[in-house]
């Protein structure tokens, strides 16, 4: 299997994937984070749900338009037959989705042409495969119970059950309709179990979608149809009921083939703030953001006069991500470890502080900083620590396990958190540190300049005395840490381009086989603004070629062979790509140099 090969759905409080031949191979309950109740993914014998034609056949598949409900269809010699998968989702959710969700997947099964031997197998394994659940035959529904959880196969034919799984054989004729669903439940939870009717709540959850992207999405520049996807992707990775933002909905994905750079990605980076304030500030309208915004100010209220700032929260805020391996599990072809939990909770990142300052200076109009004591607070906080802490040595944007180090983005971001914080000193309530701010940021700016530029190298380095590239130099003129047509940093957008690039994709550093895809669409920016906008519109189209059929991006790309590796899909990248559409839609319209924060 290839990454490309799985599409997306979501209920925003969870997401599963799925493959082209019809297979569920991945879903965790209820939430992103939560152990996988599919997860054949990451081990075959991990769990899975198929339908499909028995026997040979070929297959498509596209979102329904305004939709993250997605429609397969599936072509034999005997006729055609379409799958319509979803996680359902309430009509009575207000303008959000999935603030209340039912947990269920609904697959409803249609006949096009002919009549269409089908085949099901139901096959769960919760706690990412270590539960083999008991199968209990009720009243029109099969139900796997395994530890707390128990799911509800509703199957509109007749199911042959055993020990381990569920299976049907049945025929699907041209015009025929057959809803399958399951639910999920807690097996020792009190109160009313949610009700669903299969057939109803797909077209509510397909009229629910709709009038969320109706009512949310108002991107008016270049490449509407990918841009708007993007931002459907970024609401599908949302946890509704708080905000946060999920970086991927997968777990332990490669970087490459064989890697045991394997991460779990289904948690909330404060860093992604900035970009994701600027993709949803572009794509949606302005409650969006501020929802996100909200979860940052609930997570981040705790952290009002803290040193110790985390880089990433759980879903409602968690601290403790600790991180450890699964075992038992083989990993997505053979890739090992699988882990869960991410050890870089604990790493000291100074990156995040500016990035929380700059999003909050985006949405200074939306945000009411004097209602909202926990965010002034802890905004405060963040100028203050840039303050103290920028001298620090630390782990670095590119989070790493290895040694400390003076990471030239990292300084680069506590002086774009104290920038931010000088202008927003007034909102605040904070006039009486703006001069000390001001002297701080001119300071680290400085020293930027003067220890992080190398001569040999002819460019800005990864780190301060290093003569190491690192892609993540193309941040500073995209947060107005200097001009992008600035002689230095235009030699450092060369030196990078041709160093670390590979056609239109970007290392992050040297002896990386593949393109980190953010990366690639940070160059097509600084192109952008450097006027050069046919290279960024050439290189542009080039990125967005490497998606799959479904227009869905992971982490990094092969440069060799276009695979798309790492976890899947990647918050960041779409990011990546509404930004870069963005920007060239400013190119176009005359605003080459434009930083578009006001």
């Amino acid at each position: 299997m290839k990454i490309s090969d799985y599409g997306f759905i979501s209920d925003c409080q969870s997401a599963a994937l799925i493959d082209r031949s019809g297979s569920v191979d991945w879903l965790c309950l209820p939430r992103f984070s939560s152990p996988s109740v599919f997860g054949r993914l990451l081990d075959k014998k991990a769990g899975y749900w198929s339908i499909r034609p028995d026997g040979e056949f070929t297959s498509r598949r596209a979102y329904i338009e305004g939709t993250l409900v997605l429609e397969t269809t599936f072509t034999n010699a005997a006729g055609k037959v379409s799958i319509t998968d979803c996680l359902a989702v309430s009509p009575k959710t207000g303008r959000d989705i999935g603030t209340r969700v039912p947990h269920t997947l609904i697959r409803s099964v249609r006949g096009l042409d002919g009549q269409v031997p089908m085949v099901m197998e139901f096959l769960p394994r919760m706690e990412y495969g270590v539960t083999v659940p008991r199968f209990v035959r009720e009243t029109g529904v099969i139900q796997a119970r395994g530890g707390p959880v128990a799911l509800k196969l509703h199957s509109p034919v007749p199911v042959d059950m055993d020990d381990s799984r569920a299976t049907a054989a049945f025929t699907v004729a041209a015009g025929e309709r057959l809803d399958f669903s399951m639910a999920y439940e807690r097996v020792f939870s009190a109160g009313e179990k949610p009700a669903i009717k299969s057939a109803g709540s797909l077209e509510q959850t397909v009229s629910k979608w709709q009038s969320w992207t109706r009512e949310h999405q108002r991107y008016d520049g270049l490449y509407p149809r990918r841009t708007r996807l993007s931002a459907l992707v970024l609401q599908g990775l949302t946890y509704s009921p708080s905000g946060a933002i999920v970086a991927a909905a997968t777990t332990s994905l490669p970087e490459e083939s064989g890697s045991d750079a394997n991460w779990d990605y289904r948690y909330a980076w404060l860093r992604d703030a900035s970009l994701i304030m600027r993709a949803l500030w572009v794509t949606s309208r302005q409650d969006e953001p501020r929802r996100f915004f909200d979860w940052i100010s609930e997570a981040g209220g705790v952290l009002a006069a803290r040193e110790d700032v985390q880089i990433m929260y759980g879903l409602e805020g968690e601290r403790d991500l600790s991180e450890h391996i699964l075992d038992h599990l083989a990993g997505f072809n053979g890739s090992r470890p699988v882990r869960v939990g991410n050890g870089a909770w604990k790493q000291t990142q100074l990156d995040v502080l500016g990035e929380v300052l700059n999003a909050a200076f985006r949405l200074r109009n939306q945000l009411e900083f004097s209602a909202d004591r926990p965010l002034r607070e802890t905004l405060i906080n963040f100028a203050d620590l840039a303050a103290r802490h920028w001298q620090m040595p630390d782990s670095g944007i590119w989070e790493s396990r290895g040694e400390e180090r003076h990471y030239l983005l990292s300084k680069v971001m506590c002086w774009v958190a104290l920038d931010r914080a000088v202008k927003l000193a007034g909102a605040l309530g904070a006039q009486r540190k703006k001069a000390a701010w001001a002297r701080r940021r001119d300071e680290i700016h400085r020293a930027v300049l003067s220890e992080g530029w190398s001569e040999p190298k002819k460019s800005f380095t990864g780190w301060f005395g290093s003569s190491e590239l690192d892609a993540a130099a193309l941040m500073l003129p995209l947060v107005g840490f200097l001009p992008a047509d600035e002689p230095r940093m235009r030699a450092t957008i060369d030196a990078v381009s041709r160093e670390l690039g590979d056609g239109s994709l970007v290392r992050r550093r040297a002896g990386e086989k593949n393109g980190f895809l953010v990366c690639s669409f940070w160059l097509v920016e600084c192109l952008a603004m450097l006027g050069k906008t046919a290279q960024a519109a050439e290189n542009f189209e080039s990125l967005l070629a490497l998606a799959n059929d479904l227009a869905l991006l992971s982490e990094q790309a092969d440069p060799a062979t276009g695979d798309l590796w790492g976890n899947f899909p990647q918050a960041f990248s779409h990011v990546g790509l509404i930004n870069a559409a963005w920007r060239l839609t400013l190119a176009e319209r005359g605003q080459v140099g434009s930083l578009d924060l006001d």
